[in-house]
């Protein structure tokens, strides 16, 4: 029995809650953050005073040096009404951190972060709402598969390989600390996915365990395809094969702008749960968010995309805050689920049955 057939040893609830209702997930991390106005020298702590490169933005470090701060933004999450709230781990891999020269660092912040998501969800669940600690994979700011060079198509500043050993660390550092489940997420580059899905299910074989997968790609423009080309049909049947709980979008387009896609992945994936999580509408620097939909009005177009009957899980990306994650979870609270019993998804439950 490989990785991807055997029962989950965490997480092991979703499949049946997907059932049942529509599942929150949390809002924005970078947004919450930058309303701590936090500094320089709170980036670094005393722990990495004298490090050699500038830090500040550098998020995924806080959990090492200001950890009280990434613990109240999850609590708030949970206060909220999520049932799953994000690892602060988007650029926790050694790739990403290295252009910080952290890179040395990258387990040991997976494994705290995953450690403050799992102790928030512990004081926050309950017998009749569990939460969820999900390990965030981020594409990392290289890609496997798109040149950095305009004027050499062939370049890459990265390979399959280097991003898989990566990825296998982040995702064992995650699991050290405790995480429900995975979420490979922002995907632009369908090989960067292809690593990190790799990557999880060589280390689901190494440990024995398994967890829940969710893989959410990101449609760029309004062509209606990632970054690397495909539409989001091409790219859900790229990644299939890993069997996750479930497929969507996050990222990059507002809910108006990413209907047409989420309702198409809807059609194109019977097999699976669908997830949408996108940004409070465009950017606009004039808003305390740097996004211009109020939580009313991003959870009332999620709400449309329920009553739609397109989702299982839905959340929030750049620009949400608690509040509009509250209100995504009251406007979707009246629909049920988008029904999913196809294959996959269907075995998943029986198999935790």
């Amino acid at each position: 029995m490989n990785a991807s057939t055997r029962p989950y040893t965490r997480g092991a609830q979703l499949p049946e809650i997907l059932q049942q209702r529509i599942v929150i997930l949390d809002g924005a991390m970078g947004t919450m953050i930058q309303r701590y106005k936090l500094n320089e020298a709170d980036y670094r702590g005393e722990r990495f005073a004298g490090h050699g490169k500038d830090l500040k933005g550098n998020n995924d470090l806080l959990v090492l040096t200001k950890p009280e701060v990434i613990s109240e933004i999850h609590e708030q999450y949970l206060a909220a009404g999520a049932d799953i709230i994000e690892t602060n781990t988007f650029g926790t891999t050694s790739v990403a951190q290295e252009d910080y020269e952290l890179g040395e660092h990258a387990f040991e912040m997976n494994v705290a972060a995953a450690r403050l998501a799992r102790a928030a969800c512990a004081k926050y669940s309950t017998p009749y709402k569990p939460r969820f600690a999900a390990g965030a994979l981020g594409p990392t700011p290289r890609t496997a598969s798109i040149s950095p060079d305009v004027n050499d198509p062939g370049a890459r500043n990265v390979d399959f390989d280097t991003l898989k050993t990566a990825y296998y660390e982040q995702a064992k550092g995650l699991l050290d600390g405790g995480v429900d489940l995975f979420l490979v997420e922002t995907i632009f580059d369908t090989l960067n996915a292809k690593a990190a899905i790799f990557a999880l299910d060589e280390l689901m074989e190494d440990t024995g365990e398994r967890l829940p997968v969710i893989i959410s790609g990101t449609v760029t423009d309004a062509s209606g395809r990632i970054l690397s080309g495909q539409t989001v049909t091409a790219f859900w049947h790229s990644v299939r094969h890993a069997k996750p709980l479930a497929i969507g979008l996050n990222c990059a387009l507002g809910a108006t702008l990413m209907r047409p896609y989420i309702e198409e992945l809807a059609k194109a994936a019977g097999d699976t749960a669908i997830s949408c999580y996108p940004n409070a509408g465009l950017p606009n620097p004039m808003s305390d968010t740097g996004f211009d939909e109020t939580p009313d009005v991003t959870g009332r177009l999620v709400g449309e995309f329920a009553a739609a009957g397109f989702l299982n899980i839905a959340g929030g990306c750049c620009g949400t805050t608690p509040a509009h994650i509250a209100a995504i979870a009251q406007k979707v609270s009246t629909y049920k689920p988008r029904a999913c019993g196809q294959r996959f998804f269907s075995e998943l439950v029986a198999e935790q049955a």
